[in-house]
Formats: C-alpha cells, structure tokens, sequence
C-alpha cells in the first residue's frame, strides 16, 4: 500500500470542481496516476475521517507548451478523481 500522502496529490480547484461541490457533494482531487480507485478512496477516508460513497477516475493529457523558438515540449500527463461522499459528509467540504 502507499503512502496516503503520495496517493492524493491536491485539490483540484477550478470553475467545474465548484459547481459539482455545491450540487452534488463531489470532491475533485490531483492523485498520483498509478493510483487505482480502492488506493484513493482508502486515503480520501483515513486523511480526512469522512465517508466516501463513489470514486471516478479521469486522465488528463498534458499540454503542449513552446519551449524556445522551434521546439515544443509537453506538460506532464496527470490523473483526477471525482469523490462523491455520503450524505452526512457535505460539512467536509468547507474545510477545503
């Protein structure tokens, strides 16, 4: 198993993880991209003593950024999780 620190990586905060946080309770976290859904939801529950009740997984590519003049290089790949918590877990996300 690894380290919980190493499976979770950060919040995600953007315009989408905001709106899916006030409707439906999800949660979207940078995790480590070898990490299976088992591995994150284990670290999700023992880092923050909630309940989760769902994991998603997404890979996002990287970006492609100029680095000088003619070539252009990548950003690095990454993995996001969606987690839904059960019911009685919403007061966690003002922590966040």
């Amino acid at each position: 198993m690894k380290v919980l620190y190493d499976v979770v990586k950060s919040p995600c905060l953007t315009e989408k993880s905001n709106i899916l946080q006030e409707l439906q309770g999800t949660v979207v976290f940078r995790v480590n991209p070898r990490a299976n859904k088992i591995e994150i939801k284990q670290a999700v529950e023992n880092l923050f003593n909630v309940k989760v009740a769902s994991v998603r997984t997404a890979t996002m590519r990287g970006k492609k950024k100029r680095v000088g003049i003619k070539s252009v290089g990548r950003t690095s790949d990454w993995k996001k999780a969606y987690i839904t918590l059960s019911e009685g877990e919403i007061n966690f996300l003002d922590e966040l």
